[in-house]
């Protein structure tokens, strides 16, 4: 199941070349975890839609770029409601850094996700976080590996697939969160049905969340409809020409909440 360079979009083959090449932690990490699903079903208690918001600087399917404050963006994004923050670690191509997830985990008490593309074990270790993404796709046949090195480092694996067939493979390596990406590596085009083929195969004691794509509340509806327990939202959140006039991401805080309450409020 290992991909090949040719049937990927040619920013997703610089991503993965930039990844190869990037070293891991020097130390051994030893994480005491926050846990995803209490923290959904925290929100859920709550009223609230659980959604994990992405503190997302760039990337190379958006224009423009945020220069706030990852700190105040994620800080902005909890007083939404997010139940948990994804933070981007990918230095080249997204803007990220560890040390971006550094600051945020220490300000804010929701967990938060490592979202980065890695492709062997000693990168786990550049960083402590709550949860830490995984692509089946780009892992291939070392996914059960290293779903279990994360989890001997106290990671929580959120394993991301597009396809039944890799659904299957991290079933079978012991995935236990799985995300659903409706973005199409290979093409980057984005098709929320994605979701809905590969939900009903998902097993009901799977925590799953749908990725990518979910751009109004009523998109948010659909893939809660669709089986989704959390939505992973960046884009829609945090967008590069959302700056409020004071530039304070009050406006974060508000698109938050559109999606946290998208199953109590109208569309808007």
């Amino acid at each position: 199941m290992n991909t090949t360079s040719d049937d990927l979009a040619p920013a997703v083959r610089s991503i993965l070349e930039a990844a190869a090449a990037r070293p891991g932690g020097d130390e051994r990490v030893a994480v005491d975890a926050r846990s995803l699903p209490e923290a959904f079903a925290a929100a859920e208690a709550d009223g609230r839609v659980p959604v994990i918001a992405e503190v997302k600087p760039t990337s190379p399917t958006t224009d423009g770029e945020r220069d706030d404050d990852p700190v105040e963006l994620a800080e902005a994004m909890v007083a939404g409601g997010a139940a948990a923050l994804s933070v981007l670690t990918e230095p080249e191509h997204f803007g990220g850094s560890v040390e971006n997830l550094r600051r945020i985990r220490e300000a804010v008490d929701v967990p938060v996700l490592r979202k980065d593309f890695l492709v062997r074990e000693d990168q786990l270790d550049a960083v402590e976080s709550d949860v830490v993404l995984l692509i089946a796709r780009f892992v291939g046949d070392d996914l059960a590996t290293l779903v279990s090195a994360a989890r001997e480092r106290g990671f929580q694996p959120l394993v991301e697939v597009h396809t039944r067939e890799e659904l299957t493979a991290a079933l079978e390596a012991g995935a236990d969160l799985v995300g659903v990406n409706n973005r199409d590596l290979g093409k980057l085009e984005v098709d929320l049905g994605t979701f809905e083929a590969v939900a009903p195969a998902v097993p009901d004691d799977v925590t799953l969340i749908a990725e990518s794509g979910i751009a109004t509340p009523a998109d948010a509806r659909r893939m809660r409809a669709a089986g989704a327990d959390g939505l992973l939202i960046g884009s829609a959140i945090v967008d590069a020409e959302g700056t409020d006039a004071a530039g304070t991401g009050g406006d974060v805080a508000a698109n938050t909440r559109r999606f946290t309450s998208a199953e109590s409020e109208d569309d808007v």
